[in-house]
Order: C-alpha cells, then sequence, then structure tokens
C-alpha cells in the first residue's frame, strides 16, 4: 500500500469559523498496484472511525475490507477530532483550555456534527464532488448526521453496525442494550461453564483483597465487570476464556490474582488512550435534553449486573461516574463529565425530514445480535431513511468488519449500485 499524510485547519465551533482552530490529521491509504496516474483518476472513499474517541486504523497490511475498497478508491482515515494526531483532547491538553466549565464547553463541539463539518471542508479542499463514506458502529451515527446535513457531498453511504436510534432518550439504548447483553452471557457461560463460577471467585476476591493494576489503582469488582466488552465480538468472546484462565496463581500469601491477568485487564478497562469515549458517549445519543448518566441509573433495572450480587455478570460499553473516580486518566476530568452529563442544550444530530426524503443510495449491515447498537432500534432507524437498503445477518456481532471485512465492503456497496 501507499500512505499519504494530510492536515487540514478546521474550526473549533463551525459556526464561528474565524475563532479557535484545531488540526485535523487524515491518511491517505492506496494500493501500490496503482500507478499515481490511476491513483489521481480514482474516487475517494472517507472511513468514518468508531468510537467515539477512536482515531483512524493504523493498518500494517492491505488486507480485510480496506483491500477490497483500495481496489477501486482512494481510502481517507481520518483521526476525527481529539484523536490521533489530529488537535488531541485528553487530561494532559484541555486544562489549556479553561477551567472544566469551560472544558465541558470545548468538549461540546467534538460530536458528530462537527465531525461532519469537518469531513465537508476536507472533501471540498481533497475531492471537490461527493464521494463514498463508510462508517463504522459510531462512524455510522456520524454518516446518519451527514445525509441529514450535508447529503449533497455523499455518493454513497455504507455502514456496518452503526444505525443510532433518531429520537428519543438514551434511557431506552440501555434498556435494549442491558438485554443484549445478558443475553450475551448466557451465550458465554453456556460455551465456557467453567467459567461461571470463575469469574464469581474474581468478584469476591476482588470485594476481600487489594488487587492492583500495572498503572497502581485497585482493581474494583465493578471495573472488572468492563471485561465483557470482549462479548462484542465472534472470536473475540473465545478470547475472553483466554483471559480469565490466567487469572490466579498461588504464592506464599495464598491465591492472588497474576501478574499477566491484571496487565491484560488493565489494557482492557484503562480510558487512557481514548479518554473521550468516556466522556461523550452518553452525549452520542443526547439531542435536548441532558443524559443524566442515563446507563447508570438504567443499572438499576436490571439486578443480575449488580458486583455485589452472587454471580454478577458482564458490562458492555456502558460509562458509569465511578470511572471518572476509578480510571486515573479520568480523574482529572470528573468534573468535566459531570457536566457533560447535565448539559441540556445538545442541539440535534439528524434532520428526520431529510432522512425520509433521502436519494442517496445507502446499504447497512444490521446484526441482529449486536451488544452495542441493537438491532430492533437499528431496523426502527432503517425504516425512516428513505432509500436504505438493511442487510440483517447473526453470522457477525459488532466488530463485523474485523472477521469478513472483504466480503462486508462487497457486499454492502453491491447493493448501494444496484439501486
Amino acid at each position: 500500500m501507499r500512505l499519504t499524510d494530510h492536515w487540514f485547519s478546521v474550526p473549533l465551533n463551525h459556526s464561528r469559523p474565524k475563532e479557535t482552530q484545531l488540526e485535523i490529521f487524515a491518511r491517505e491509504i492506496t494500493a501500490s498496484a496503482h500507478t499515481p496516474d490511476d491513483v489521481a483518476g480514482l474516487p475517494w472513499l472517507l472511513y468514518l472511525q468508531g468510537g467515539p474517541g477512536g482515531r483512524g486504523i493504523r493498518p500494517t497490511s492491505l488486507n480485510g475490507w480496506l483491500k477490497e475498497a483500495t481496489a477501486s478508491f482512494r481510502v481517507l482515515m481520518m483521526d476525527q477530532r481529539g484523536t490521533g494526531l489530529s488537535t488531541p483532547a485528553t487530561r494532559q491538553t484541555l486544562p489549556s483550555v479553561g477551567n472544566a466549565a469551560a472544558q465541558a464547553e470545548y468538549l461540546s463541539n467534538f460530536r458528530a456534527d462537527s465531525i461532519v463539518a469537518d469531513a465537508e471542508l476536507i472533501r471540498a479542499a481533497i475531492a471537490g464532488g461527493p464521494w463514498t463514506i463508510y462508517g463504522q458502529s459510531f462512524g455510522g451515527f456520524c454518516a446518519l448526521t451527514y445525509l441529514s446535513f450535508a447529503p449533497e457531498g455523499l455518493r454513497e453511504v455504507l455502514i456496518t453496525g452503526g444505525l443510532a436510534p433518531l429520537t428519543g432518550s438514551p434511557d431506552r439504548v440501555y434498556q435494549a442494550t442491558y438485554a443484549r447483553v445478558a443475553e450475551r452471557n448466557a451465550e458465554y457461560f453456556a460455551r465456557y461453564p467453567e467459567d461461571r463460577a470463575l469469574t464469581s471467585r474474581i468478584f469476591r476476591h476482588l470485594e476481600n483483597v487489594t488487587e492492583n493494576l500495572p498503572t497502581g489503582e485497585r482493581l474494583t469488582p465493578e471495573r472488572f465487570q468492563m471485561v465483557g466488552n470482549f462479548l462484542g465480538g465472534n472470536t473475540r468472546m473465545d478470547a475472553l476464556h483466554y483471559l480469565l484462565e490466567d487469572a490466579f496463581v498461588s504464592t506464599a500469601e495464598g491465591w492472588r490474582l497474576s501478574d499477566l491477568f491484571l496487565a491484560e485487564v488493565s489494557a482492557q478497562v484503562s480510558r487512557r488512550p481514548n479518554p473521550l469515549y468516556a466522556l461523550l458517549h452518553e452525549s452520542i445519543y443526547a439531542q435536548g435534553d441532558a443524559t443524566n448518566w442515563s446507563a447508570w441509573r438504567v443499572l438499576d433495572q436490571y439486578a443480575d449486573f449488580q458486583p455485589s450480587g452472587e454471580a454478577p455478570l458482564l458490562t458492555g460499553e456502558m460509562v458509569y461516574p465511578w470511572y471518572f473516580t476509578q480510571d486515573p486518566a479520568l480523574v482529572p476530568l470528573a468534573d468535566v463529565a459531570e457536566m457533560l452529563a447535565c448539559r441540556d442544550n445538545w442541539p440535534a444530530l439528524y434532520d428526520p425530514g431529510q432522512l425520509a426524503r433521502n436519494t442517496v443510495p445507502v446499504a447497512a449491515a444490521v446484526y441482529l445480535n449486536d451488544i452495542y447498537v441493537d438491532h430492533d432500534l437499528s431496523m426502527e432507524t432503517a425504516a425512516a431513511v428513505r432509500g436504505l437498503q438493511a442487510w440483517e445477518t447473526a453470522d457477525y456481532h459488532h466488530d463485523g468488519i474485523t472477521e469478513d471485512g472483504e466480503e462486508i465492503f462487497a457486499r454492502l456497496l453491491g447493493m448501494c449500485r444496484k439501486l
């Protein structure tokens, strides 16, 4: 493959374009089999990464969906604002913005509407005409925002695991996803029945014995629950089993959690690499009203997830206020997180009227057992976007494109081109 780096200057707030500027990094990826003249004639495809707070993929080889896409596109891999090599937003950089209130106001400009506005400036600078976009997970949410407010910039839209609900409270998102995660727990423990007793043992151990992660802080029962993120993938579910089998080691002080286990758990439960995920996760569903820690409130309806229970279930991608007291990378941002959770003037992320009039070809893979983006809510959205073709499948989970990216990409593109 051939990689070309691009840098762009964009306004923090697109309604005030002459004020604070951000830098956006994007990497162009093309197949080295194409000559420079060939590349110049290829159409552009913008990839919108999942998240929020996830930087663009750093490919080390041309495979999966990228291999399929670069056969006929110049792919632009954008680091969304606040991530990667774009102007960062972390515990290290945000204090330069001002106090907690100033930081919360600053971060209110880091949702899908601003990401789409960035993309439009970039498209005008390098592509000129409409381009194709491919959104995975939160990137699909951004794609729906793009269809709502800048459809003239789009040739066609591909979405995988990313049809967001267009209306309603985040509460119904978590009511649906808690139920999906509970089903996935049942599937996991049916596959690995010995791990049911093992996870309960780990919970009880963490209640009674202080175990510290390599970063120094105590591993709590509720933080251990976060390893349930493994349940969102096809083969990643098996990786959870391999993680758990390394849990205990016999020492002179009795049974303790092994250094290997603690290191692997730390990599899964720390938000140090992507603090925006924790800060903005619930806001991606917010339109108008405050989220008020929706996942934390809805958790009260699901006793099986309470870490003090006899056999607690593992959680998914939900974000809770205690993240900001237990994760050292998030502790300095606790006041900012609270202000964002209480913010009650979020602008609309979608235009249902425009989506109902949509003329851009759209194809979406909707996973029946997705624990992150609920199937039923996704199909509700699919029905509200004129012309959207939904491919419903139980063959993949949320990370389907890492399992069979070439097939999924080719199928969705073919669906768009047949319209």
